[in-house]
Formats: structure tokens, C-alpha cells, sequence
């Protein structure tokens, strides 16, 4: 279908039969999961719906999340709980299993890796094997009886010798000392200094905001002088990811459906593939018409060149395919 309904391409809302010739045209999707499937613990009406339809015809159906802090086993029962109820966990790549892979089969770490992040993080290292400190050997020190003390300060912590990668996710119990390791270990030139995603903030209720991975991140930039190697989207390793698993994806026939502009639309661009804003998360229309006019071509990779209000809107083409 050369990428556009009717030849048409940039921020096209559409609906109905657009949508069928879209689903015709497509033998794999790419869905983001926070804003476009679910907020929170309740799923968008009609998204579970559509991924069931879409796997049950045999659609090509993959789930690309920058949120670092549940393991993929974690989020197959949560699909499931919330009504997806045909997903598995190899259909799931997500930034803290992808950092995984990345460690394991490109980078080849010989070493431990020092992370800055949660569970979901040292679950996917621990099951691909890729070993990491465990979280008492960051945080404490100890006696000359080996018995650990309070108040363990970078003047007085003891720092591994072995620590070949740092790995930055999110991290809700981050601390001055998690910064101040990392920066030690980072001053090796030689050790590989990793992000799972770069994502600034995540809405919450009433207005709030949670600061994301991103602002992590970049303090440690900002305290070694090094950027970060960003596994999650928009670099396109994700995508990488998937087609080394399964064979025969091919961008052209590739839909990338997200909520936030910068992060799902610029990683569909980056992998060649046309990409679709629903209107049920971070980014609105408003936003991706702004970008429509700017001159500048990073911005312009913003740019969505579909948006429908609700992955919803799936449902009625399907019943025309019928």
C-alpha cells in the first residue's frame, strides 16, 4: 500500500474503511503498552479486543515498552489479567529484557554489571544469564568482620573490581551513593555505560508526573562526561531484537502504533516503518501538527503518519473484513 492510505501521508486521522485497508495492507504490529493498551491497571475499551482479533487472525503481534520495572513473565499475567488473554511472553520486548539480550549477545560483557534500576531489570539479567551485584553488595559495606554497616558513603564503600557495564533503568529508590558508584565505575573508559530507555517523565493521576529513566540517565551524563548506548526506543536495537527472533519481518509490512511522539513515532521512523498516534495517551493531534510544519528533519520524524483516537477504532474495520 507504498506507505500512505490513498498516497496521503503525515498526521492522516482515519477511520472505517482506511483502517481496513491498513490491516489488509499489514502482517505485523508493533503496539506500545502505557497510553495505547492500558493506563494503569485498566485496559483502553476495546484494546484487548483488537490484539485478540489481530493475533487470532494471524497477525504478526509484538509489544515494544520502554518501562524497565516488571519482567516479561510479569507482564504476560497482567495482558491476561486485564483481558488480553492470547498473548505470550515472546511477543513481549521490553527495555529491561532487551538490555538483557544487548549484554549477552552484543556486547558480551566479561564481567558483573552494576544497574541502577529494579526488579524488572535483574530478573531478564539474571534468566539470560548475564551476571550483575546483587543490590546489598551496592549498597552496603563491611566491618572487618565482614558484617555490614549503616551509612555507607562513596568515601567508604567498598567498589568491585570486576564491574565491566553500568546499566541505567528506572529506579524509584535511587540514591546519591547508586550515582556516585556508577560515575566511579564509568571513569574506566572500558566499561560500557548503557541505558534501558531515555524516556523524561510518565503522567500519573491528578496532573502528577513520575520523572523517568531519561533524567537518571542523564545526571550520570552529566557526572562522567559519556553518553549512554539507549536500548530502548526510539533506538532501533528493539527492533533488531525482534527481527533476529523471528524470521521474515519486514519493515514495509510493519505498523508502530504509540502514544508519545518523540518516543514510538521517531523509533518507527528509525526502523522504516510506518507509524499510527492514538490519541489515548501522552501526545495529541495538536502536538503532531506542530511538528508537521517545522523545518527541522528530526522533528519531522515525529510525525505520525496515522492517528486514530483509540486503538478502539480497529473494530469496526474488522467487522467489514468479516
Amino acid at each position: 500500500m507504498d506507505g500512505a492510505v490513498g498516497g496521503l501521508k503525515g498526521c492522516l486521522k482515519v477511520r472505517g474503511s482506511q483502517i481496513r485497508h491498513l490491516l489488509e495492507a499489514k502482517d505485523t504490529f508493533l503496539f506500545d503498552c502505557d497510553g495505547v493498551l492500558w493506563h494503569g491497571e485498566k485496559a483502553v475499551p476495546g484494546a484487548p479486543g483488537v490484539v485478540n482479533t489481530l493475533i487470532g487472525r494471524g497477525k504478526r503481534v509484538f509489544f515494544v515498552t520502554n518501562n524497565s520495572t516488571r519482567p516479561r513473565e510479569n507482564y504476560v499475567h497482567k495482558f491476561y489479567r486485564l483481558g488480553f488473554t492470547d498473548v505470550r511472553r515472546e511477543q513481549i520486548f521490553s527495555s529491561s529484557y532487551c538490555s538483557a539480550v544487548y549484554l549477552r549477545d552484543v556486547a558480551r560483557v566479561r564481567g558483573q554489571v552494576f544497574v541502577i534500576g529494579g526488579k524488572g531489570i535483574r530478573d531478564e539479567l539474571r534468566e539470560a544469564g548475564v551476571p550483575f551485584l546483587q543490590e546489598e553488595e551496592q549498597e552496603r559495606r563491611l566491618d572487618v568482620d565482614g558484617q555490614p554497616q549503616p551509612d555507607a558513603t562513596i568515601f567508604n564503600c567498598d567498589l568491585s573490581a570486576d564491574v565491566k557495564a553500568v546499566l541505567v533503568g528506572h529506579d524509584d529508590q535511587f540514591t546519591f551513593l547508586k550515582l556516585a558508584k556508577a560515575s566511579c565505575y564509568l571513569k574506566d573508559p572500558d566499561c560500557l555505560f548503557l541505558a534501558t530507555d531515555n524516556d523524561p517523565w510518565h503522567p500519573l493521576k491528578d496532573g502528577r508526573i513520575l520523572p523517568g529513566s531519561g533524567c537518571l540517565t542523564a545526571a550520570l551524563e552529566v557526572a562522567t562526561g559519556r553518553k549512554a548506548t539507549v536500548i530502548g526506543k526510539p533506538s532501533r536495537f528493539m527492533f533488531e531484537c525482534i527481527s533476529s527472533q523471528f524470521s521474515g519481518v519486514d519493515p514495509a509490512q510493519c505498523l508502530m502504533v504509540g502514544d508519545r511522539l518523540e518516543t514510538d513515532m521517531l523509533f518507527g521512523s528509525n526502523c522504516g516503518l510506518d507509524t499510527m498516534l492514538t490519541l489515548t495517551g501522552v501526545s495529541q493531534m495538536e502536538d503532531a501538527e506542530v511538528y508537521s510544519k517545522s523545518e527541522r528533519s528530526t522533528e519531522q520524524s515525529f510525525v505520525p503518519d496515522y492517528v486514530v483516537d483509540s486503538i478502539a477504532d480497529f473494530l469496526p474495520a474488522f467487522e467489514e473484513l468479516d
